[in-house]
């Protein structure tokens, strides 16, 4: 369903408690747009829970923790979006 890099893994191996969600709403500039948080819910994946509904657009995607000199983020990378915006937080499918 989905993919975890061993630094996504390990990201949220250190957050432990609560578990980090990931959820999909309508917005941003490219349609749809990624929307992190926490929650108590069973993780589906490691320490990652994730939106039943938004299991269809991001069937196949891997989430990485990238560490940049800015700062640190989970990013997802999605094969089956068409379009995506320059920041990375919205896409189109």
């Amino acid at each position: 369903m989905i993919q975890l890099t061993d630094a996504a893994k390990q990201y949220l191996k250190e957050v432990g408690s609560p578990n980090v969600s990931l959820t999909v709403k309508g917005g941003g500039c490219a349609g749809f747009q990624y929307e992190w948080g926490v929650t108590d819910k069973e993780p589906t994946v490691d320490n990652l829970w994730l939106d039943p509904i938004a299991e269809m657009f991001v069937f196949g995607c891997t989430v990485d923790y990238v560490k940049e000199l800015g700062g640190s983020y989970l990013k997802v990378v999605n094969p089956n979006a068409t379009a995506n915006c320059g920041c990375g937080e919205s896409f189109g499918v």
